[in-house]
Protein backbone atom coordinates (compact mmCIF):
# COMPACT_ATOMS: atom_id res chain seq x y z
CA UNK A 1 0.00 0.00 0.00
CA UNK A 2 1.49 3.44 -0.72
CA UNK A 3 0.37 6.35 1.93
CA UNK A 4 -0.83 9.34 0.24
CA UNK A 5 0.85 11.22 2.20
CA UNK A 6 -0.58 14.93 0.55
CA UNK A 7 -3.83 14.02 2.50
CA UNK A 8 -5.66 15.20 3.96
CA UNK A 9 -3.72 18.87 4.16
CA UNK A 10 -0.16 18.58 3.26
CA UNK A 11 -1.04 19.12 -0.73
CA UNK A 12 0.75 22.00 -0.83
CA UNK A 13 4.10 19.68 -0.68
CA UNK A 14 6.15 19.09 -4.05
CA UNK A 15 9.39 17.55 -2.70
CA UNK A 16 10.15 14.40 -0.37
CA UNK A 17 12.03 11.31 0.45
CA UNK A 18 10.45 7.63 -0.08
CA UNK A 19 11.61 4.24 -0.29
CA UNK A 20 10.80 2.17 -3.76
CA UNK A 21 8.46 -0.67 -2.47
CA UNK A 22 8.36 -2.55 -6.39
CA UNK A 23 9.55 -1.72 -9.84
CA UNK A 24 8.45 -2.83 -13.40
CA UNK A 25 9.89 -1.61 -16.56
CA UNK A 26 8.39 1.45 -16.75
CA UNK A 27 6.93 2.49 -12.77
CA UNK A 28 8.16 2.61 -9.25
CA UNK A 29 5.91 2.34 -6.62
CA UNK A 30 6.72 3.84 -3.59
CA UNK A 31 5.69 3.10 0.73
CA UNK A 32 4.14 7.30 -0.07
CA UNK A 33 4.27 9.64 -2.16
CA UNK A 34 2.68 12.91 -2.60
CA UNK A 35 2.26 12.79 -6.33
CA UNK A 36 -1.93 12.90 -7.02
CA UNK A 37 -2.20 10.00 -9.17
CA UNK A 38 -5.15 11.41 -10.81
CA UNK A 39 -9.11 11.72 -10.18
CA UNK A 40 -12.14 13.99 -9.01
CA UNK A 41 -11.54 15.04 -12.74
CA UNK A 42 -7.98 16.81 -11.90
CA UNK A 43 -5.24 15.41 -14.01
CA UNK A 44 -2.20 13.57 -12.31
CA UNK A 45 0.97 15.39 -11.14
CA UNK A 46 4.26 15.03 -13.30
CA UNK A 47 7.72 15.71 -12.12
CA UNK A 48 10.76 13.60 -11.58
CA UNK A 49 11.96 10.73 -8.95
CA UNK A 50 15.66 11.19 -8.58
CA UNK A 51 17.97 8.27 -6.62
CA UNK A 52 21.99 7.74 -5.89
CA UNK A 53 22.54 6.88 -9.37
CA UNK A 54 20.06 8.26 -11.73
CA UNK A 55 16.88 10.02 -12.38
CA UNK A 56 13.75 9.52 -14.65
CA UNK A 57 11.01 11.79 -15.72
CA UNK A 58 7.70 10.91 -13.98
CA UNK A 59 5.49 11.06 -16.72
CA UNK A 60 1.79 9.98 -14.93
CA UNK A 61 0.57 8.71 -12.30
CA UNK A 62 -2.11 6.23 -11.20
CA UNK A 63 -3.71 4.10 -8.46
CA UNK A 64 -3.80 0.13 -8.51
CA UNK A 65 -5.15 -1.74 -5.60
CA UNK A 66 -3.54 0.42 -2.91
CA UNK A 67 -0.33 1.11 -4.89
CA UNK A 68 0.39 3.96 -6.99
CA UNK A 69 2.19 3.32 -9.63
CA UNK A 70 4.67 6.17 -10.70
CA UNK A 71 5.12 5.78 -14.23
CA UNK A 72 8.73 6.82 -15.68
CA UNK A 73 10.88 7.89 -18.87
CA UNK A 74 13.51 8.90 -20.41
CA UNK A 75 15.64 7.58 -17.16
CA UNK A 76 19.58 8.33 -16.57
CA UNK A 77 20.26 4.54 -15.61
CA UNK A 78 18.62 1.41 -14.55
CA UNK A 79 15.70 1.89 -12.05
CA UNK A 80 16.03 1.46 -8.51
CA UNK A 81 15.49 -1.81 -6.70
CA UNK A 82 13.17 -2.14 -3.77
CA UNK A 83 14.43 -0.69 -0.51
CA UNK A 84 16.35 2.36 -2.37
CA UNK A 85 15.93 5.94 -1.09
CA UNK A 86 14.61 7.94 -4.06
CA UNK A 87 14.00 11.45 -3.71
CA UNK A 88 10.67 12.92 -5.66
CA UNK A 89 10.21 16.40 -7.48
CA UNK A 90 6.83 17.25 -8.40
CA UNK A 91 6.45 20.17 -11.19
CA UNK A 92 5.34 22.86 -8.53
CA UNK A 93 3.88 25.18 -11.20
CA UNK A 94 1.55 22.63 -12.82
CA UNK A 95 0.40 21.60 -9.48
CA UNK A 96 -0.32 25.03 -8.82
CA UNK A 97 -2.12 25.47 -11.98
CA UNK A 98 -4.67 22.58 -11.14
CA UNK A 99 -4.43 23.65 -7.72
CA UNK A 100 -6.19 26.32 -8.22
CA UNK A 101 -8.06 25.46 -11.22
CA UNK A 102 -9.87 22.53 -8.90
CA UNK A 103 -10.76 24.82 -6.05
CA UNK A 104 -12.22 27.32 -8.92
CA UNK A 105 -14.58 24.10 -9.87
CA UNK A 106 -15.57 24.05 -6.16
CA UNK A 107 -16.43 27.51 -6.27
CA UNK A 108 -18.32 27.73 -9.29
CA UNK A 109 -20.34 24.91 -8.53
CA UNK A 110 -21.79 26.21 -5.21
CA UNK A 111 -23.05 29.32 -6.62
CA UNK A 112 -24.59 27.48 -9.66
CA UNK A 113 -26.46 25.06 -7.03
CA UNK A 114 -27.49 27.90 -4.80
CA UNK A 115 -28.36 30.17 -7.32
CA UNK A 116 -30.22 28.02 -10.07
CA UNK A 117 -30.52 24.64 -7.79
CA UNK A 118 -28.56 22.60 -10.31
CA UNK A 119 -26.36 19.78 -9.63
CA UNK A 120 -22.87 19.03 -11.01
CA UNK A 121 -23.13 15.94 -12.89
CA UNK A 122 -19.30 16.39 -14.41
CA UNK A 123 -15.74 18.37 -14.22
CA UNK A 124 -12.38 18.48 -15.62
CA UNK A 125 -9.56 20.10 -15.69
CA UNK A 126 -6.56 20.26 -17.56
CA UNK A 127 -3.72 22.87 -17.93
CA UNK A 128 -5.49 25.11 -20.37
CA UNK A 129 -8.48 25.57 -17.86
CA UNK A 130 -11.65 23.03 -16.79
CA UNK A 131 -14.87 22.89 -17.16
CA UNK A 132 -17.78 21.85 -14.99
CA UNK A 133 -21.52 20.25 -16.36
CA UNK A 134 -24.72 21.13 -14.48
CA UNK A 135 -27.58 19.28 -14.92
CA UNK A 136 -31.02 20.76 -14.72
CA UNK A 137 -30.37 24.55 -15.92
CA UNK A 138 -30.12 26.37 -19.05
CA UNK A 139 -27.68 29.43 -18.50
CA UNK A 140 -27.85 32.39 -20.80
CA UNK A 141 -25.77 34.83 -20.89
CA UNK A 142 -27.20 37.05 -17.73
CA UNK A 143 -26.40 33.81 -15.62
CA UNK A 144 -23.07 33.48 -17.04
CA UNK A 145 -22.05 36.86 -15.77
CA UNK A 146 -23.80 36.51 -12.74
CA UNK A 147 -22.22 32.96 -11.93
CA UNK A 148 -18.66 35.08 -13.00
CA UNK A 149 -19.62 37.34 -10.45
CA UNK A 150 -20.97 35.64 -7.82
CA UNK A 151 -17.76 33.61 -8.06
CA UNK A 152 -14.99 36.17 -7.66
CA UNK A 153 -16.95 38.01 -4.74
CA UNK A 154 -16.57 34.45 -3.30
CA UNK A 155 -12.79 34.36 -4.05
CA UNK A 156 -12.50 38.32 -2.89
CA UNK A 157 -13.91 37.40 0.69
CA UNK A 158 -11.20 35.20 0.92
CA UNK A 159 -12.30 32.59 3.65
CA UNK A 160 -9.49 29.77 4.88
CA UNK A 161 -9.93 25.99 2.70
CA UNK A 162 -9.64 23.40 5.32
CA UNK A 163 -8.72 19.88 4.50
CA UNK A 164 -9.46 17.31 6.76
CA UNK A 165 -10.67 13.47 7.19
CA UNK A 166 -14.71 13.80 8.35
CA UNK A 167 -16.81 10.37 9.32
CA UNK A 168 -18.91 9.81 6.53
CA UNK A 169 -22.18 10.03 8.22
CA UNK A 170 -21.25 13.40 9.42
CA UNK A 171 -20.28 13.97 5.85
CA UNK A 172 -23.60 13.09 4.33
CA UNK A 173 -25.47 15.33 6.78
CA UNK A 174 -23.29 18.48 5.99
CA UNK A 175 -23.32 18.61 2.52
CA UNK A 176 -26.28 19.94 0.53
CA UNK A 177 -28.43 18.01 -2.19
CA UNK A 178 -27.34 18.14 -5.60
CA UNK A 179 -23.59 19.31 -4.17
CA UNK A 180 -21.90 15.91 -4.63
CA UNK A 181 -22.66 12.31 -5.98
CA UNK A 182 -21.95 10.55 -2.62
CA UNK A 183 -24.09 7.55 -3.68
CA UNK A 184 -21.27 6.82 -6.29
CA UNK A 185 -18.30 6.77 -3.77
CA UNK A 186 -18.36 3.69 -2.22
CA UNK A 187 -19.55 2.49 1.19
CA UNK A 188 -16.09 1.73 2.30
CA UNK A 189 -14.99 4.89 2.07
CA UNK A 190 -15.13 6.17 5.54
CA UNK A 191 -14.34 8.71 6.95
CA UNK A 192 -13.81 10.78 3.96
CA UNK A 193 -11.57 13.61 3.15
CA UNK A 194 -13.53 16.64 2.80
CA UNK A 195 -12.89 20.69 1.51
CA UNK A 196 -14.48 22.81 3.46
CA UNK A 197 -14.45 26.35 2.08
CA UNK A 198 -14.94 29.05 5.30
CA UNK A 199 -19.15 28.81 5.60
CA UNK A 200 -19.43 29.11 2.25
CA UNK A 201 -18.70 25.37 0.51
CA UNK A 202 -18.44 21.66 2.16
CA UNK A 203 -17.34 18.82 -0.63
CA UNK A 204 -15.78 15.48 -0.04
CA UNK A 205 -12.55 15.63 -2.81
CA UNK A 206 -9.72 13.90 -3.30
CA UNK A 207 -7.91 16.36 -4.93
CA UNK A 208 -5.57 19.37 -4.51
CA UNK A 209 -6.55 22.82 -3.21
CA UNK A 210 -5.38 25.99 -1.69
CA UNK A 211 -5.28 26.95 1.75
CA UNK A 212 -7.55 30.75 1.07
CA UNK A 213 -9.51 30.97 -0.97
CA UNK A 214 -8.05 34.59 -2.51
CA UNK A 215 -5.24 32.55 -3.43
CA UNK A 216 -7.14 30.62 -6.59
CA UNK A 217 -7.04 34.56 -8.33
CA UNK A 218 -9.71 36.16 -10.83
CA UNK A 219 -12.08 33.25 -12.51
CA UNK A 220 -13.16 34.07 -15.86
CA UNK A 221 -16.22 32.10 -17.93
CA UNK A 222 -14.70 31.24 -21.20
CA UNK A 223 -17.63 29.67 -22.62
CA UNK A 224 -20.73 27.35 -22.18
CA UNK A 225 -22.34 24.46 -24.36
CA UNK A 226 -25.75 22.82 -23.87
CA UNK A 227 -26.45 19.20 -24.96
CA UNK A 228 -28.78 16.41 -23.69
CA UNK A 229 -30.36 18.60 -20.61
CA UNK A 230 -26.90 19.46 -19.29
CA UNK A 231 -25.27 22.69 -19.93
CA UNK A 232 -21.22 22.98 -19.89
CA UNK A 233 -19.21 25.60 -18.27
CA UNK A 234 -15.51 26.43 -19.06
CA UNK A 235 -13.69 29.01 -17.28
CA UNK A 236 -10.13 29.68 -16.30
CA UNK A 237 -8.89 30.92 -13.17
CA UNK A 238 -5.86 33.81 -13.46
CA UNK A 239 -3.40 34.83 -10.57
CA UNK A 240 -4.01 38.10 -9.54
CA UNK A 241 -1.85 41.15 -11.13
CA UNK A 242 -1.53 39.39 -14.58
Amino acid sequence: MTDLRYLPADDDVTAFEATVTGTADDYLILDGTYFYPGGGGQPADRGTLSWPSGEAAVVDVRKNHGDVRHYVADATATLPEAGTTVTGRIDAERRDRLTRLHTAQHVLSRVVLDEYGAATVGNGLTVDGGWVEFEGVALDDEDVATVERLTNAAIERDPEVHKAERPRSAVEDAVPDGRAQLDAIPDHVDPMRVVEIGDFDVCPCGGTHVDRLGEVGRVRVTGRSREDGVTRVAFDAEPLGE
